[in-house]
Parts: structure tokens; C-alpha cells; sequence
């Protein structure tokens, strides 16, 4: 981490009913009933997610229903994960459960070109 940044810890012990929106780096123990958005996301193995994660890094080890979007997605062998998932880099161990679709974040949308024959 770089000097001056934050990391906040949400204990096993802890429950949170809403959302939560953090400019620090989060690491979760505990159950949320909510989104996440957040600059980095660590999951324990024995937490839960009921909502959508945005992160920029995320790395998944306990179970998440609802969608998760990430640049650098990272789903580990104890994730149990309900819902689609979106990412730039995705890695994924063997043995992770995953029950939605994969798909590539939306880069720029191209127009399509007009083809030389529809021009004429």
C-alpha cells in the first residue's frame, strides 16, 4: 500500500444492514446486507455479501450473492459466488463456485464502419 493510504477492517463478529461506500481499502470478516464500492476489496473465507461489489481490485474467498465488477478480479478457492461477475484481468482457482456469467468490462463503444457497399 502507499504511505498515507487507509485499510479498514470490518471484524467476523460484525454485521452491517446498507451500503457502504469507502475511499480506503476493505477488508471484510463479517456479513453485509448491501452494496460495496470500494477502492480494494480482500473477502474473508468466512464472510457474506447480499448486494453488488464495485471495486477496482477485488479478491473473493467467502460467498457474495450479487454482482461484482472489478479491474483486477481475484476468486479464490472458497469463493461461493451468486451472480454476474465483470472484470478486466480475472483469475480464478480451481475449485471456486460461480453460478452467473463472466463478462469483460464495457470498454469505448465503437460505432460499427459502414461497409464501402452500403455507401455506393
Amino acid at each position: 500500500m502507499a504511505s498515507g493510504s487507509t485499510f479498514s477492517v470490518i471484524g467476523a463478529d460484525v454485521t452491517i444492514k446498507g451500503d457502504i461506500s469507502a475511499t480506503a481499502d476493505l477488508h471484510i470478516d463479517g456479513n453485509i446486507e448491501g452494496d460495496i464500492k470500494c477502492a480494494s476489496l480482500v473477502q474473508g473465507e468466512k464472510s457474506s455479501i447480499s448486494g453488488a461489489v464495485v471495486a477496482e481490485s477485488a479478491r473473493m474467498a467467502g460467498k457474495v450473492t450479487g454482482s461484482i465488477t472489478a479491474r483486477e478480479l481475484v476468486i479464490l478457492k472458497t469463493a461461493r459466488i451468486e451472480g454476474d461477475v465483470h472484470y478486466d484481468a480475472l483469475t480464478i482457482e480451481q475449485g471456486a463456485e460461480v453460478d452467473g456469467r463472466f463478462a469483460p468490462n464495457a470498454r469505448t463503444v465503437v460505432k460499427p464502419v459502414p461497409s464501402v457497399e452500403a455507401a455506393e
